[in-house]
């Protein structure tokens, strides 16, 4: 019985022969970076109307600005021409259904080591892109800090809300 991993490769071979090659400039055509959560319900390209090439996506656990995020935004907007930043966070999701305390306890027990890195739940969806907006707009590494949006998706419609800070 073929994985899940084949079954992605067979895909991949059908894509490669109807797909044909071609070039596209490492530089996104929008010059624009998005940042998102890693839910699998969130089909960024097709809820945006995107095309490959036009657009930076970068993605995580809650779409939270870390300081991997900014280190992404960095190269993006100083190498590869990026301005604006778009934020987006959604309903439903799974970092809301967590704590710190708990998951933090929950890695430690299992693996005998305290994670390194800060979990970052939230209950709070609209004050969380706020705060990931403010995180952008106070990071020295970026060029281009006044240009960043961000927006809830909701889950159920695909519809975006936007939040300002």
């Amino acid at each position: 019985m073929a994985d899940v991993i084949d079954r992605l490769l067979a895909n991949n071979a059908a894509f490669t022969a109807r797909h044909g090659q071609r070039h596209l400039d490492v530089r996104p055509s929008a010059h624009l970076a998005i940042v998102a959560c890693m839910d699998s319900r969130l089909d960024i390209f097709a809820a945006l109307g995107l095309k490959e090439g036009e657009a930076h996506i970068l993605r995580n656990a809650g779409g939270i600005i870390t300081d991997d995020v900014i280190r992404s935004l960095a190269v993006s907007q100083r190498r590869l021409e990026t301005r604006d930043i778009m934020l987006i966070h959604h309903t439903d999701c799974g970092m809301q259904k967590v704590t710190d305390d708990g998951f933090r306890r929950e890695l430690q027990e299992t693996t005998g080591t305290a994670p390194s890195f800060a979990i970052e739940s939230f209950t709070d969806l609209d004050a969380n892109v706020r705060q990931s907006i403010v995180r952008v707009r106070r990071s020295l590494f970026l060029l281009h800090r006044e240009h960043v949006r961000g927006f809830v998706y909701d889950s159920d419609t695909g519809h975006l809300r936007e939040i300002t800070a």
